[in-house]
Formats: C-alpha cells, sequence, structure tokens
C-alpha cells in the first residue's frame, strides 16, 4: 500500500473525520462553482428570455385577434390615400386640368382675357401649381365659373381677388373684371430607382 494513504490511516479518528470533512467541503465547492452556481444563471437567463417570450406571444396573440380589425383599417386608409391622390393630379394630368378650368370659365360665358401658368413651387410630398387668370362677366357668371371649379374632382383654390367694373357691357349689363390666381397642387412621387451613376 501506498505510505502516505497507510500515514493517513494512522491518524486518529477526529483527524481523519477532519480532512474527510475537508475532502467533502473541496467536493461540494467545486460542484457549487463549477456546476451548481453557472446552471443556476443558466436557469435565470432561461426564465429572463421565457418570460420575454410569453409577453411577446400574447401581444401577437392580441394582434392576432385584432387582425381583421387591423384589415380593415389598413383597407379604409389605402382607400383614403387613393382618395387623397385623385385630388392629387401626377405630372400628366396637370395640362388636361389647366385645360378643363379654361374650358370652364368659357362654359360659363366668361371672356378669358389672360391665362398664364406659373412655375411650380415643390412643397413636400406635393407641388403647388399656380396659374394667373383675368376674366371678363357678370356677377352672376362669375359665381358659377366658382362654383365649378369647387366641384371639380381636383383640389383647385382660387385666391388674389382683384374685382373691379369693366368698360364692356353685356347685353346692357355691367360686366366685371376680375383678376385672380388659381392654384392647384400636384403629387410628387419620389424616386425609387437607384441613382445613376454619370458617364
Amino acid at each position: 500500500m501506498d505510505p502516505r494513504v497507510e500515514k493517513i490511516l494512522k491518524l486518529p479518528l477526529y483527524q481523519r473525520l477532519f480532512l474527510m470533512g475537508l475532502i467533502l467541503a473541496a467536493l461540494a465547492g467545486g460542484f457549487l462553482y463549477m456546476l451548481y452556481l453557472p446552471a443556476q444563471e443558466e436557469l435565470a437567463k432561461l426564465q429572463e428570455e421565457n418570460r420575454t417570450l410569453e409577453s411577446k406571444l400574447q401581444e401577437d396573440r392580441r394582434i392576432a385577434r385584432n387582425l381583421p380589425k387591423f384589415k380593415a383599417e389598413y383597407e379604409k386608409m389605402q382607400e383614403q390615400l387613393e382618395q387623397a391622390l385623385t385630388e392629387l393630379p401626377n405630372e400628366k394630368e396637370i395640362p388636361t386640368l389647366l385645360t378643363s378650368l379654361s374650358s370652364l370659365a368659357k362654359d360659363n360665358g366668361l371672356e378669358v382675357l389672360r391665362f398664364k401658368p406659373g412655375s411650380e413651387a415643390p412643397r413636400g410630398f406635393y407641388a403647388e401649381v399656380p396659374v394667373a387668370l383675368k376674366l371678363n362677366g357678370s356677377y352672376h357668371q362669375l359665381a358659377l365659373f366658382f362654383q365649378d371649379v369647387g366641384k371639380l374632382p381636383r383640389i383647385v383654390n382660387i385666391g388674389n381677388l382683384a374685382i373691379g367694373s369693366s368698360n364692356k357691357n353685356q347685353e346692357g349689363r355691367n360686366t366685371l373684371s376680375v383678376d385672380c390666381m388659381a392654384t392647384t397642387f400636384r403629387f410628387l412621387e419620389t424616386d425609387k430607382s437607384p441613382a445613376k451613376g454619370k458617364k
């Protein structure tokens, strides 16, 4: 037998018990620091992950329960966007809209003395397109023209009105001379295509 083991076996009983206690304490400490505490930390981490996932699951379930409502809201907002876009024409529709303004004036019996489109002014997602107008006609004709402009599917604002009497008479009635600014708006599409490099 190994002389060191024999030396330990010859020790008094209380010393052998004390030595055995030290060995057991070292084993317990090693188990505690090497296995138990890391396992407890991992368990706490997994429990925290579990709580996070549970709360996310609850949120996802709540959203899933309300999904038809969200879809209905989304479709309603899409319709509102389409409606708003019909009121804001794109660049191709501007000449048609300007022509319809001129036609409305003539259809209501007004004499168009000036029709001068101005340069458009960008304002974020839309641009203002002003048109300087000088019209001649009766008060009633002007009122009908402004009413018809208000009924257009596109947004057209009439502003900067300057009304004066005209030197012309129509069938014995006095006519008015009106200078105004008709402003329409167009939707500015954001360019989603990648920028082209210079040649």
